[in-house]
């Protein structure tokens, strides 16, 4: 049962009516089981003063765009009575001609464009409205006996609405329907959800509780005895092997998506997922339709499902099943487009968004990992709605056509319009190595700001925290992870690649940045400071780029490797040949995979900076005393001395090197590999040759 979550003395402190509706509509967007993510639609009507100071009718109703669960006030949109009510004598009104009218009726042009559903709300006589898309009603909206059992549960209290597109006709047909039922409470939309309405915000908020309520009860009574999805077919794999096989099948997975451009992968593995994906009847029934016209954008039609044998636990097995599965997927949606175009619709990408795996579970794909948590808690839903649905009767859904109607409409893929433009790095992946550094943090910060999800690697698990947390907080949850990484132990770099694959898909581009520097005059140079730079900054880059070489490989459309090399790379500093030579080692290395990863698109250049002392833990350590007396003048000098033997007089700053990176890796060095580009202010004595 869902609960009311209805606070008497929260909302008794709210100072307007727009503060109330904004606190209702949180209410009712908080639970999902209630409300789908970015769908229904509230509304309130009250008295305002116009610019001229006169008392007018203005109906509130949510804007397009929005999620109920987050909106605030500027996501709402005033709306002029007077002005809209005439529409009621109409017959018809074509859907552009109906935003276009809409539009003149705002009390604010700031305001954003009202929802789809506006004219719902207005037609409706009652103070305050909600629409939503509550499981147990859609459930039995979607069952093939509906109108009759609603008999049973709400006797004459309800008025049943066919399918109709939302717009004009659908919103007529429900005024009239409550109009010519004096008895009516509320208004079942046949595979769509619920309209319920009341004097006050709370009257109207406790009856969408309590009618969900009525039906989940019913559907619950019914369910009694029955085995869900025809009972288990499959038995799931131990949560250990599941992210295994998930670990080994992702990238693969994303590379079979891959659509001219790549998308980001999650998995959800809950035991309501598990339960449908396990099932006899999951193959046929998720490819019935969707469970909601809300869904269509973020889910299509029908997910991908992939018809593996769990208990085999045979990778190359499901690799070939993914391969024609989503081969065949593509085709389908291609044939489905074909079929129901109108003109002037452009097709989106043909890969599925929502791809069920028997033992696994259910793999979600999007542009970021926001858009495929959407997808993932989209599907969800209908997989609850596909449960009460068929406890009830059998499931059904949209035709065809009308699922593509809605799909395409430009009602909807407005809505879309409305997220930021995509950016250079967007839908793509990066781990950088010392990430919690001067340069690896700016780093990773310079591929979020430019659409990037961004894996921070490093021994110092709290700085790399610290950054993913700063990157969160400020681009979204999800964006940045964190991971504790030694570069010298081959166990902990594949533990981290199989972190990146399961948390985003895969990797798209690696920073080799981890690092750090010891200085010696040659013959006091031990063999343990000799080792310790080999490890950290030879091995230990040829290990995280061999792990990406495979992964890159594997995902099959290439990638892009950037090598933090150094000054020392080319010039061979004084009182450090261990960390000169192995700085060598790294610019020659990422010339010879450039060699190796050509035919498979995969990119390795290197940036040489020097002197970049700016947050730099290297600099805040016994390196500083030790170039300072292989310069013979004092630490504090350092700075200063570095400066002024550059030819251009500058300091150099972690961004600096940040954007070098961002450049190499990005589309705009797209036909440059193999390639070593300083940052050094312009040492002589280190120009390559």
């Amino acid at each position: 049962m869902v609960k009311n979550l209805w606070d008497k003395q929260e909302a008794t402190a709210l100072n307007t009516g727009l503060d109330e509706l904004v606190y209702r509509s949180n209410l009712i967007g908080s639970d999902r089981a209630v409300c789908n993510w970015g769908g229904g639609n509230t509304s309130m009507k009250t008295i305002e003063k116009d610019f001229r100071g006169r008392d007018i009718e203005v109906m509130w109703v949510k804007g397009s765009g929005s999620d109920l669960a987050t909106m605030k006030h500027k996501n709402f949109t005033g709306l002029n009575m007077e002005d809209i009510r005439p529409l009621l004598e109409r017959d018809e009104m074509p859907d552009q001609e109906m935003v276009d009218y809409l539009s003149h009726c705002m009390i604010d042009s700031k305001h954003p464009r009202s929802s789809i559903e506006t004219l719902l709300h207005a037609f409706l006589p009652f103070k305050h409205v909600d629409h939503t898309h509550p499981d147990a009603i859609i459930s039995l909206c979607c069952a093939d006996n509906g109108k009759e059992l609603a008999k049973e549960i709400f006797g004459d209290r309800f008025v049943w609405v066919p399918y109709v597109r939302p717009g004009f006709t659908l919103s007529k047909m429900i005024a009239e329907g409550v109009q010519n039922n004096p008895n009516a409470d509320l208004v079942l939309m046949e595979k769509h959800g619920l309209v319920v309405w009341g004097e006050t915000s709370k009257e109207s908020y406790d009856k969408t509780i309590s009618v969900i309520n009525e039906a989940e009860a019913f559907i619950n009574e019914k369910a009694k005895g029955q085995e869900a999805f025809g009972g288990a077919k499959y038995t799931s794999l131990s949560k250990a092997d599941r992210e295994d096989v998930l670990a080994s099948i992702l990238p693969y997975l994303r590379g079979q998506v891959f659509e001219e451009k790549a998308m980001i992968l999650a998995f959800d593995d809950n035991d309501d997922v598990l339960e449908f994906v396990n099932s006899h009847n999951a193959k046929s029934l998720s490819q019935v339709g969707a469970a909601c016209p809300d869904h269509l954008v973020h889910t299509k039609r029908v997910p991908l499902y992939l018809d593996w044998d769990p208990a085999s636990k045979d990778i190359d097995a499901l690799k070939a099943t993914i391969e024609a599965g989503v081969q065949a997927y593509k085709e389908d949606y291609q044939a489905y487009f074909e079929r129901n175009k109108n003109e002037g619709d452009v097709m989106f990408e043909p890969s599925p968004r929502v791809i069920l795996i028997p033992g696994l579970g259910l793999v979600k794909t999007g542009k970021n990992l926001t858009m495929a948590n959407v997808s993932g808690a989209l599907y969800n839903r209908a997989v609850q709605v596909i449960k009460g649905a068929t406890a009830l009767g059998e499931f059904v859904s949209l035709s065809e056509n009308e699922s593509y109607e809605i799909e395409y409409w430009p009602l909807e893929l407005y809505k879309l319009s409305l997220a930021p433009a995509e950016a250079e790095f967007s839908r793509k992946v990066a781990l950088v190595t010392g990430g919690a550094g001067g340069i690896g943090s700016e780093t990773c910060r310079t591929f979020v700001e430019q659409g990037a999800h961004v894996a921070v690697t490093d021994l110092n698990l709290e700085g790399a925290e610290k950054v993913a947390q700063e990157i969160n907080e400020k681009y979204g949850e999800g964006r940045a992870t964190a991971i504790k990484m030694d570069v010298t132990k081959e166990e902990d770099i594949q533990a981290a690649y199989r972190t990146v694959a399961l948390t985003y898909g895969g990797v798209d581009t690696i920073v080799n940045n981890a690092g750090l520097a010891t200085s010696s005059p040659f013959e006091e140079t031990t063999l343990k400071e000799w080792e310790l730079n080999m490890n950290v900054l030879g091995t230990g880059y040829f290990l995280v780029a061999r792990e990406a070489f495979k992964q890159m490989k594997i995902q099959g459309y290439g990638g892009s490797m950037v090598f933090v090399g150094s000054k020392n790379s080319v010039y061979a500093g004084k009182s450090a040949s261990a960390y000169s030579s192995v700085k060598a080692l790294e610019t020659h290395l990422a010339r010879c995979i450039a060699a190796e990863g050509g035919e498979h698109g995969i990119r390795v250049n290197s940036v040489l900076p020097d002197a970049v002392l700016q947050g730099s833990a290297i600099w805040g350590s016994a390196w500083r005393e030790e170039r300072a007396a292989a310069y013979g003048i004092e630490p504090h000098e350092l700075e200063d001395h570095y400066k002024k033997r550059t030819i251009l007089g500058v300091h150099i700053l972690p961004k600096d090197i940040a954007e070098t990176i961002s450049f190499l890796a990005s589309s705009k060095s797209a036909k440059t590999t193999g390639c070593m580009v300083t940052v050094d202010g312009g040492v002589p004595a280190a120009f390559t040759r």
